[in-house]
Protein backbone atom coordinates (compact mmCIF):
# COMPACT_ATOMS: atom_id res chain seq x y z
CA UNK A 1 0.00 0.00 0.00
CA UNK A 2 1.40 3.60 -0.91
CA UNK A 3 1.88 5.69 1.91
CA UNK A 4 -0.05 8.81 1.35
CA UNK A 5 2.11 12.18 1.09
CA UNK A 6 1.23 15.12 3.13
CA UNK A 7 -1.31 17.11 3.10
CA UNK A 8 0.66 19.94 4.45
CA UNK A 9 4.02 21.56 3.37
CA UNK A 10 5.88 21.46 6.83
CA UNK A 11 7.77 24.83 5.76
CA UNK A 12 6.21 27.97 6.11
CA UNK A 13 5.44 30.34 3.17
CA UNK A 14 8.39 32.70 3.61
CA UNK A 15 10.69 29.64 4.00
CA UNK A 16 9.56 28.16 0.65
CA UNK A 17 9.93 31.48 -0.94
CA UNK A 18 13.55 32.17 0.86
CA UNK A 19 14.23 28.36 -0.83
CA UNK A 20 13.44 29.54 -3.77
CA UNK A 21 15.09 32.62 -4.23
CA UNK A 22 18.63 30.82 -2.79
CA UNK A 23 17.65 28.37 -5.10
CA UNK A 24 17.94 30.81 -7.82
CA UNK A 25 20.50 32.40 -6.76
CA UNK A 26 22.78 29.12 -6.93
CA UNK A 27 21.58 28.38 -10.31
CA UNK A 28 22.44 31.91 -11.44
CA UNK A 29 18.75 32.61 -12.29
CA UNK A 30 19.04 35.68 -9.74
CA UNK A 31 22.56 37.61 -10.81
CA UNK A 32 24.93 39.68 -8.70
CA UNK A 33 24.21 43.69 -9.37
CA UNK A 34 20.23 42.61 -10.85
CA UNK A 35 17.12 44.26 -9.21
CA UNK A 36 14.09 41.71 -7.64
CA UNK A 37 10.74 42.84 -9.08
CA UNK A 38 8.40 42.67 -6.23
CA UNK A 39 5.14 42.45 -8.15
CA UNK A 40 6.44 39.80 -10.57
CA UNK A 41 8.08 37.77 -8.06
CA UNK A 42 4.87 37.53 -5.76
CA UNK A 43 2.85 36.86 -9.01
CA UNK A 44 5.03 34.13 -10.19
CA UNK A 45 5.09 32.54 -7.09
CA UNK A 46 1.33 32.89 -6.33
CA UNK A 47 2.27 35.08 -3.13
CA UNK A 48 1.44 38.05 -1.18
CA UNK A 49 4.22 40.46 -0.16
CA UNK A 50 4.09 39.79 2.97
CA UNK A 51 6.08 36.27 2.75
CA UNK A 52 8.06 37.40 0.09
CA UNK A 53 9.31 40.64 2.20
CA UNK A 54 9.83 38.09 5.24
CA UNK A 55 12.03 36.12 3.01
CA UNK A 56 13.75 39.12 1.39
CA UNK A 57 14.75 40.62 4.94
CA UNK A 58 16.30 37.22 5.97
CA UNK A 59 18.53 37.72 2.47
CA UNK A 60 19.14 40.67 3.78
CA UNK A 61 20.59 40.02 7.03
CA UNK A 62 22.50 36.93 5.29
CA UNK A 63 24.15 39.92 2.97
CA UNK A 64 22.81 38.92 0.10
CA UNK A 65 20.34 41.69 -0.89
CA UNK A 66 19.86 44.97 -0.25
CA UNK A 67 16.40 46.38 0.29
CA UNK A 68 16.06 49.88 -0.89
CA UNK A 69 13.09 52.81 -0.66
CA UNK A 70 9.71 51.78 -2.52
CA UNK A 71 10.07 48.81 -2.74
CA UNK A 72 13.25 48.25 -4.65
CA UNK A 73 15.68 45.28 -3.92
CA UNK A 74 18.99 44.76 -5.38
CA UNK A 75 20.82 42.02 -5.45
CA UNK A 76 24.40 42.74 -3.62
CA UNK A 77 27.73 41.35 -5.36
CA UNK A 78 30.41 39.78 -4.32
CA UNK A 79 33.17 41.75 -4.06
CA UNK A 80 37.04 40.45 -3.27
CA UNK A 81 36.97 42.70 0.16
CA UNK A 82 33.90 40.55 0.96
CA UNK A 83 35.95 37.26 0.37
CA UNK A 84 38.86 38.52 2.51
CA UNK A 85 36.31 39.96 5.13
CA UNK A 86 34.15 36.73 5.03
CA UNK A 87 37.25 34.31 5.38
CA UNK A 88 38.81 36.63 8.60
CA UNK A 89 35.32 35.75 10.23
CA UNK A 90 34.64 32.34 9.64
CA UNK A 91 38.42 31.75 10.58
CA UNK A 92 37.81 33.10 13.81
CA UNK A 93 34.78 31.87 14.42
CA UNK A 94 36.03 28.09 13.65
CA UNK A 95 38.72 28.17 15.27
CA UNK A 96 36.81 29.00 18.92
CA UNK A 97 34.64 26.49 17.76
CA UNK A 98 37.71 24.13 17.51
CA UNK A 99 38.53 25.13 21.23
CA UNK A 100 35.42 24.37 22.54
CA UNK A 101 34.49 21.09 20.72
CA UNK A 102 37.93 19.11 20.86
CA UNK A 103 37.61 17.88 24.37
CA UNK A 104 34.17 16.94 23.48
CA UNK A 105 34.92 15.01 20.27
CA UNK A 106 35.02 11.44 20.15
CA UNK A 107 37.40 8.91 18.26
CA UNK A 108 34.04 7.94 16.06
CA UNK A 109 34.08 11.70 15.69
CA UNK A 110 37.45 11.90 14.27
CA UNK A 111 37.04 8.56 12.21
CA UNK A 112 33.60 10.01 10.71
CA UNK A 113 35.56 13.45 9.78
CA UNK A 114 38.65 10.65 7.76
CA UNK A 115 35.99 9.54 6.11
CA UNK A 116 34.33 12.54 4.78
CA UNK A 117 37.94 13.82 4.07
CA UNK A 118 38.27 10.65 1.39
CA UNK A 119 34.74 11.18 0.00
CA UNK A 120 35.98 14.47 -0.92
CA UNK A 121 38.83 13.18 -2.53
CA UNK A 122 36.99 10.90 -4.20
CA UNK A 123 34.14 13.43 -5.31
CA UNK A 124 37.76 15.23 -6.53
CA UNK A 125 38.52 12.61 -8.92
CA UNK A 126 34.89 12.57 -10.35
CA UNK A 127 35.13 15.99 -11.23
CA UNK A 128 31.74 16.20 -8.94
CA UNK A 129 32.40 19.54 -6.76
CA UNK A 130 28.65 19.62 -5.93
CA UNK A 131 29.16 16.32 -3.55
CA UNK A 132 32.43 17.62 -2.58
CA UNK A 133 30.93 21.11 -1.39
CA UNK A 134 28.55 18.69 0.54
CA UNK A 135 30.97 16.80 2.10
CA UNK A 136 33.12 19.58 3.06
CA UNK A 137 30.09 21.18 4.88
CA UNK A 138 29.65 17.87 6.85
CA UNK A 139 33.37 17.64 7.47
CA UNK A 140 33.39 21.32 9.00
CA UNK A 141 29.76 20.80 10.83
CA UNK A 142 31.42 17.83 12.83
CA UNK A 143 33.36 20.49 15.33
CA UNK A 144 31.06 23.05 15.02
CA UNK A 145 27.86 21.01 15.82
CA UNK A 146 30.36 19.75 18.94
CA UNK A 147 31.09 23.35 20.04
CA UNK A 148 27.65 23.49 21.42
CA UNK A 149 27.25 27.23 20.28
CA UNK A 150 24.17 27.32 17.52
CA UNK A 151 23.98 30.93 16.70
CA UNK A 152 27.90 30.42 15.71
CA UNK A 153 27.16 27.33 13.79
CA UNK A 154 24.46 29.51 11.94
CA UNK A 155 26.55 32.18 11.40
CA UNK A 156 29.40 30.14 9.87
CA UNK A 157 27.45 28.34 7.40
CA UNK A 158 25.50 31.51 6.64
CA UNK A 159 28.89 33.13 4.93
CA UNK A 160 29.94 30.25 3.70
CA UNK A 161 26.25 30.17 1.68
CA UNK A 162 27.69 33.69 0.59
CA UNK A 163 31.13 32.34 -0.40
CA UNK A 164 29.86 29.71 -2.38
CA UNK A 165 26.70 29.90 -3.53
CA UNK A 166 25.86 33.26 -5.66
CA UNK A 167 25.91 31.89 -7.98
CA UNK A 168 27.92 28.55 -7.57
CA UNK A 169 30.76 27.85 -10.29
CA UNK A 170 30.03 24.78 -12.62
CA UNK A 171 33.54 24.05 -12.51
CA UNK A 172 35.89 24.20 -9.73
CA UNK A 173 39.69 24.72 -8.95
CA UNK A 174 41.40 20.92 -8.43
CA UNK A 175 44.61 21.58 -7.03
CA UNK A 176 42.61 24.07 -4.32
CA UNK A 177 40.61 21.45 -3.54
CA UNK A 178 43.49 18.73 -3.45
CA UNK A 179 45.23 21.32 -0.74
CA UNK A 180 42.28 21.85 1.41
CA UNK A 181 42.19 17.63 1.89
CA UNK A 182 45.50 17.65 2.65
CA UNK A 183 44.81 20.53 5.63
CA UNK A 184 41.72 18.83 6.51
CA UNK A 185 43.93 15.70 7.32
CA UNK A 186 46.65 17.90 9.06
CA UNK A 187 43.60 19.13 11.13
CA UNK A 188 42.21 15.69 12.39
CA UNK A 189 46.15 14.89 13.16
CA UNK A 190 46.04 17.57 15.93
CA UNK A 191 42.96 17.35 17.35
CA UNK A 192 44.02 13.02 17.50
CA UNK A 193 46.81 14.18 19.51
CA UNK A 194 44.83 15.92 21.69
CA UNK A 195 46.53 19.77 20.25
CA UNK A 196 43.23 21.81 20.65
CA UNK A 197 45.49 25.08 20.33
CA UNK A 198 47.37 23.96 17.47
CA UNK A 199 43.94 22.84 15.66
CA UNK A 200 42.63 26.11 16.52
CA UNK A 201 45.74 28.04 14.91
CA UNK A 202 45.67 25.81 12.02
CA UNK A 203 42.13 26.40 10.54
CA UNK A 204 42.44 30.59 11.19
CA UNK A 205 45.86 31.01 10.00
CA UNK A 206 45.93 28.70 6.98
CA UNK A 207 42.87 27.07 6.08
CA UNK A 208 41.02 30.24 5.90
CA UNK A 209 43.63 32.50 5.82
CA UNK A 210 43.07 34.51 3.11
CA UNK A 211 46.43 35.43 2.06
CA UNK A 212 47.59 31.71 2.17
CA UNK A 213 44.48 30.58 0.18
CA UNK A 214 44.97 34.23 -2.38
CA UNK A 215 46.53 32.22 -5.07
CA UNK A 216 43.12 29.90 -5.43
CA UNK A 217 40.84 32.31 -4.41
CA UNK A 218 41.67 34.51 -7.29
CA UNK A 219 41.12 31.62 -9.26
CA UNK A 220 37.74 30.65 -8.03
CA UNK A 221 36.19 34.18 -8.23
CA UNK A 222 37.52 34.90 -11.51
CA UNK A 223 34.71 37.49 -12.16
CA UNK A 224 34.61 38.79 -8.81
CA UNK A 225 34.12 43.06 -8.23
CA UNK A 226 37.05 44.88 -6.67
CA UNK A 227 36.66 46.77 -3.48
Amino acid sequence: MDREKPVLNVKSLKEQVYDFLREQMRRGEILPGSVIDLEETSRKLGVSRTPLRDALLQLETEDFVTILPRRKVVVNVLTARDIKNYYEIIGALESIAILRAADRLQPRDLEYMEQLNREMKQAIEADNFDLYYEKNLAFHNVYLEACGNEKLMRIVNSLKKRLYDFPRPSGFVKEWEQSSTGEHARLIEYLGRGQKEEAARYIRDVHWSYEVQEKFIVQYYRHISNP
